[in-house]
C-alpha cells in the first residue's frame, strides 16, 4: 500500500489510474478504523480496480466546543489494517495539503442540513460537504462508498453529487454492529464500561419500533414514543433527538406513506451517539431494511 502526502501526488496517481482504464473506488474516513471501516473497504475491493483510502481528521466539520483535538487517532494500526484489506492507496494530508491559509469556498446542502444533527451541530455539514467534494477532486474517484449509520451525511453528499454534476456514483453500504447490536463509530473508544453497557439502549429501542411498524403502525409519533419510552428507562441515556423523517428529503413525517428514517442521536457521557432504522415501503409488503 502506498501512502500519499501530498495533494498534487494523489492526484497524478489518480489520473495515471484513470488513463489506465481503472476503475477508482473511495472510502472517505477520518481513521480509527474499525469493522465498518473496512467493510467498506472490502466491497471497494470487491468492485474496483484501484482503492483508494482517505484519512483524514476533518477540522472544519468540529465546533469550537466539539472533540477535534481529542478524537482517537492511531495511524500505524490503520495502515496495517487498511493494507490488509488490499487497499491500494491511502491520502493522509496535512491540513495545509487540504486547506490553504486563505482558503474561503465552502459547499453548504441546505435543503438537508437543518434537521436531525444539523440542527444541534450548526456549520457540521458544511464542513463535511466542503472536504468531500474536496476529496472527490483530489482522488477522482469513480465510485464512493459511505455507510448509513450516518444517513443525514450520506443523503447530504448524494445531494451535492446530484447538485454539482460530479462524475461518479455513491455506494450506500449498511450499518455494521457490534455483537450485543451498537452501531460501530470510533467515538465508541469515549465510553466507560457502564457507559458502554448501556449503549445497547439505542437498538434494543430501535428493534421495538421496527416491530410495531411490521406490524402495521404508520403513525410516526407513536413510534417515536416507543423508542423515547424505551431510551428513558436508561438513567445513562441523554437523549439529543428521536426523530421520524422522510428518506428522501429529511423533513419531519407524520404518517409514514413512503420510505423513511427513523433516527437518533443520544449521549452517553462524553460520546455522542447516533443510530437509525430504515423503514421501507413496498408494493408486496413492507420491509425493514
Amino acid at each position: 500500500m502506498r501512502i500519499v502526502r501530498e495533494t498534487r501526488a494523489m492526484q497524478q496517481a489518480a489520473e495515471s489510474a484513470r488513463h489506465s482504464s481503472k476503475t477508482l473506488g473511495l472510502v472517505p474516513t477520518m481513521g480509527f478504523f474499525h469493522e465498518g471501516h473496512l467493510s467498506l473497504m472490502r466491497r471497494a475491493r470487491a468492485e474496483c480496480d484501484l482503492v483508494i483510502v482517505t484519512l483524514f481528521v476533518n477540522p472544519t466539520q468540529f465546533a469550537p466546543n466539539e472533540d477535534l483535538s481529542g478524537y482517537p487517532r492511531d495511524f500505524e494500526t490503520d495502515c496495517r489494517l487498511a493494507e490488509a484489506e488490499g487497499v491500494d492507496l491511502m491520502y493522509a494530508p496535512a491540513n495545509a495539503e487540504v486547506y490553504a491559509p486563505d482558503h474561503a469556498t465552502f459547499v453548504d446542502v441546505e435543503r438537508l442540513a437543518t434537521t436531525l444533527c444539523g440542527a444541534s451541530r450548526p456549520g457540521h455539514f458544511r464542513g463535511v460537504a466542503t472536504v468531500v467534494a474536496k476529496l472527490f477532486n483530489i482522488c477522482k474517484p469513480h465510485k464512493a462508498y459511505f455507510g448509513m449509520k450516518d444517513y443525514q451525511q450520506l443523503r447530504i453528499i448524494e445531494a451535492m453529487v446530484k447538485d454539482l454534476n460530479f462524475d461518479l456514483d455513491i455506494v450506500r453500504c449498511p450499518i455494521v454492529r457490534e455483537p450485543d447490536g451498537v452501531a460501530m463509530s470510533s467515538r465508541n473508544s469515549y465510553l466507560s464500561a457502564d457507559e458502554r453497557r448501556a449503549a445497547v439502549v439505542l437498538r434494543r429501542s430501535l428493534i421495538h419500533a421496527e416491530e410495531s411498524f411490521r406490524a402495521g403502525e404508520r403513525d410516526a409519533e407513536k413510534l417515536k414514543s416507543k423508542v423515547r419510552a424505551e431510551i428513558g428507562i436508561e438513567p445513562l441515556a441523554q437523549p439529543d433527538y428521536i426523530e421520524l423523517v422522510d428518506a428522501d428529503d429529511l423533513q419531519p413525517r407524520i404518517i409514514i406513506e413512503r420510505d423513511s428514517v427513523l433516527a437518533v442521536a443520544v449521549r452517553f457521557g462524553k460520546a455522542r451517539l447516533i443510530d437509525n432504522l430504515y423503514l421501507q415501503l413496498l408494493t408486496t409488503g413492507d420491509r425493514v431494511a
